[in-house]
């Protein structure tokens, strides 16, 4: 079986949020005898396909970006040329500029969507994209969401609700980078003994400037791990505050990340809105058997955290309540340790890699089975 995953980015370039999602499904894919290739634009494309693990992938050249949405001209042909091979088209929404692709090549191929997320912010872009967007997802054989909370909270994924299933986020945690004791020796003697711990992309809905004015409140120690759109702003804020017990690392290589998680007391993640539609590095930090803070947003940030078990959910854009969360993790390490001990244990029982990939291949076979 043969399935074609379009996407706007993907490796070697990006290794994060959807395409880190599509290379698990890949992987685990090709262990079960399913060929995936993944179109993705890219601003330098290489010609041939690209061998990424166990599948391949292929570019096309962005041409331009409009609401972080890549066009690309020579996609069509792409495209069309991959699709007339698969089986399955495996599309992730949302992607305006693959709803048009797939529209223009006209080809009767069974058609799969993950929804990751609605579109949150660009509202004037969704409204002249709505009519699109309805006869994408109206002509989609299936759909996939990525937790029951979204599918209950989306309006959109409601209307499609007859032919939508769960399939979670997951990681392989084989896979995983396991921190060298003297990796974690070194950022101990650098940061500390205990810290709260963030990594993710400075963006506008990861609610970090609320971070800071908890760490300001709590007066305990955090650590920032990434980069991002908003990162000059943030560390403004933190000077402006005079905030001086929370640490900015930028981006940190794989195995450093692993020693942070192997280190931190917890994890703290206060995305506000619902553009974090399901936490990768909120699952990451369960399967390191970390408590975790997060805000009720009515996505799967609170899917992963279950609050009072695997950690502690508070309301979102809420300082005063993200520092009192810290304050009741720092003051108990009982807690802490049974919430981090539950976390890892909800991760793999839930978040299986293998069960993603073994959902995702049964529904491959019944698409491509089907008379449509």
């Amino acid at each position: 079986m043969k399935v074609l995953h379009f996407f706007k980015t993907y490796l070697p370039y990006n290794f994060a949020g959807i395409p880190r999602v599509i290379w698990e499904i890949a992987q685990g894919a090709a262990r079960r005898g399913v060929h995936t290739d993944v179109l993705s634009l890219s601003r330098h494309p290489q010609v041939g396909p690209i061998k990424v693990g166990d599948h391949f992938a292929h570019e096309a050249r962005l041409d331009f970006d409009v609401a972080s949405t890549g066009f690309s001209v020579s996609a069509f042909g792409r495209f069309a040329k991959l699709a007339e091979q698969a089986d399955v088209l495996h599309y992730h929404f949302p992607y305006p500029f693959a709803d048009i692709v797939h529209f223009a090549s006209r080809l009767k191929k069974p058609m799969l969507v993950t929804y990751h997320s609605d579109i949150v912010r660009q509202k004037l872009m969704l409204r002249a994209y709505r009519p699109l967007m309805d006869a994408f997802l109206g002509r989609a054989n299936h759909i996939v969401a990525t937790s029951p909370h979204y599918l209950a909270s989306s309006e959109i994924l409601r209307r499609y609700s007859g032919k939508t299933s769960v399939i979670p986020i997951a990681l392989d945690a084989n896979a995983l980078t396991k921190p060298a004791d003297a990796l974690v020796g070194a950022w101990r003697k650098r940061l500390g003994l205990r810290f709260f711990l963030f990594v993710g992309a400075l963006r506008y809905y990861k609610g970090l400037s609320f971070l800071l004015e908890a760490a300001k409140l709590s007066g305990l120690p955090v650590v920032i791990v990434g980069s991002g759109d908003s990162d000059g702003e943030l560390r403004a804020q933190a000077r402006a505050m005079g905030v001086t017990n929370v640490t900015f690392l930028g981006e940190v290589a794989e195995d450093d990340k692993a020693a942070l998680l192997a280190l931190c007391c917890a994890f703290v993640f206060p995305s506000h809105i619902r553009t974090e539609a399901f936490g990768i590095a909120l699952l990451e930090a369960a399967m390191a058997g970390k408590p975790m803070i997060s805000c009720e947003i009515g996505t799967g940030t609170s899917y992963v955290n279950v609050s009072g078990e695997t950690g502690l959910v508070v309301p979102p854009a809420n300082s005063a309540a993200l520092a009192e969360a810290m304050r009741t993790l720092w003051d108990s390490d009982t807690m802490a340790q049974r919430m981090g001990e539950a976390a890892k244990a909800r991760a793999d029982d839930l978040f299986s890699a293998e069960k993603m990939a073994n959902s995702y291949v049964a529904l491959y076979e019944k698409l491509a089975g089907a008379d449509w």
